[in-house]
């Protein structure tokens, strides 16, 4: 079964770090965009960041630019998102997410994970 997982989540100080991973079981989406995307309570999904599939190109929503970096290691399949400088409303449930080219759109993405919790304490 073709999977994305993602790890790292957990309870971060405002003004920390913290490290998502998300892997891809075997080599699926070896050749696939991704892109992280979060769900704040009552709120909507919403696109962080995403990578081509070579990881020479980059977005990143305006909301984290400067704090927030996506990065991709090819040789292990797996796609980061380094957090700096968090705040209280990046707290969320972190998807990954991963669609044949990159993009924004929640509705352009077909593969998703099951989310970690992030959650930043003032």
């Amino acid at each position: 079964q073709v999977q994305l997982v993602e790890s790292g989540g957990g309870l971060v100080q405002a003004g920390g770090s913290l490290r998502l991973s998300c892997v891809a079981s075997g080599s699926a989406f070896s050749n696939y965009a991704r892109g992280w995307f979060r769900q704040a309570p009552g709120k909507e999904r919403e696109f962080v960041a995403a990578i081509s599939w070579t990881g020479g190109t980059t977005v990143t929503a305006d909301s984290v630019k400067g704090r927030f970096t996506i990065s991709r290691d090819v040789a292990k399949n797996t796609v980061y998102l380094q957090m700096n400088s968090v705040k209280a409303e990046d707290t969320a449930v972190y998807y990954c997410a991963a669609r044949k080219f990159i993009g924004r759109g929640v509705d352009g993405y077909d593969y998703w994970g099951q989310g970690t919790q992030v959650t930043v304490s003032s």
